[in-house]
């Protein structure tokens, strides 16, 4: 009834950690016939290879991908993992194309291997790579809200980002910041003139995603400062010229 590149295209998507069930929504085809595929097609390797799994584990071959990568995890992205269900997903906001194809970019140049998706929901669109060695890659996952846990880089991690700290930075800016206009008014020779300037924010709630953000801009010269914004105080501002020129020509606006 199903031709072998059906056959093959529904294993090699099980063998990537994604479930019967999804499996057989996305192609069509009844999780009994994906059952018993299971065991007439010859088993395809159930994970690829991963490069913190080796018995000497490595860096991403693409580490400015997974600098910016990290850095939209840290912000709006969490890893799934139980039995025969794992995964990476990132939450975009919709009206940002761009972010949603730079998120699903990003995963691809990291792990080429696994398949990567979209759902959308109300406002807002879910980038999904499926495999488990984003536990691998992302140990910073766990149960619980980020802001309720340590959040501290590992050594490796350490060094992807100190090489592409800006990649970095735009990660986490694409993901819980952004770049606005402000306005305010001076009185000039007793006339009132208004007076537009931009600036950027990053909101995060956890201590420590913050202090990574504040430790990077440190190292690249970026004048920050704290700020409370609409009663919440977990915000990060630059403002000042020189400093959103830099997050200009590195960063930019979303897209």
């Amino acid at each position: 009834m199903y031709d072998l590149s059906t056959r093959k295209r529904a294993l090699a998507l099980v063998a990537q950690g994604r479930s019967l069930n999804s499996v057989s929504k996305e192609i069509g085809v009844s999780r009994h016939a994906i059952t018993c595929w299971l065991g007439r097609v010859e088993p395809l390797p159930r994970t690829p290879p991963c490069i913190r799994c080796r018995d000497a584990p490595g860096t991403p071959e693409d580490r400015p991908a997974y600098a910016y990568l990290l850095g939209l995890y840290l912000g709006d992205g969490h890893v799934v993992s139980k039995p025969r269900q794992h995964y990476l997903a990132i939450t975009c906001t919709a009206s940002w194309p761009g972010l949603v194809d730079a998120a699903e970019d990003a995963m691809r140049r990291v792990l080429p291997g696994p398949g990567v998706s979209r759902t959308a929901r109300a406002g807002c669109v879910d980038v999904r790579s499926f495999t488990k060695h984003w536990c691998c890659l992302l140990p910073q996952h766990g149960p619980g809200k980020k802001h309720e846990r340590a959040i501290v880089l590992e050594p490796w991690q350490r060094v992807v980002v100190d090489a592409h700290p800006w990649e970095f930075v735009r990660g986490l800016v694409h993901s819980d910041g952004c770049r606005i206009t402000n306005w305010t008014t001076r009185v000039v020779s007793g006339e009132r003139k208004r007076y537009e300037y931009p600036r950027y924010f990053f909101t995060n709630r956890s201590d420590d995603i913050r202090g990574l953000y504040t430790d990077t801009l440190d190292k690249l010269g970026v004048e920050w400062t704290h700020c409370t914004r609409g009663g919440v105080p977990y915000n990060i501002s630059v403002a000042r010229q020189a400093s959103v020129a830099l997050m200009d020509a590195h960063v930019g606006p979303k897209r």
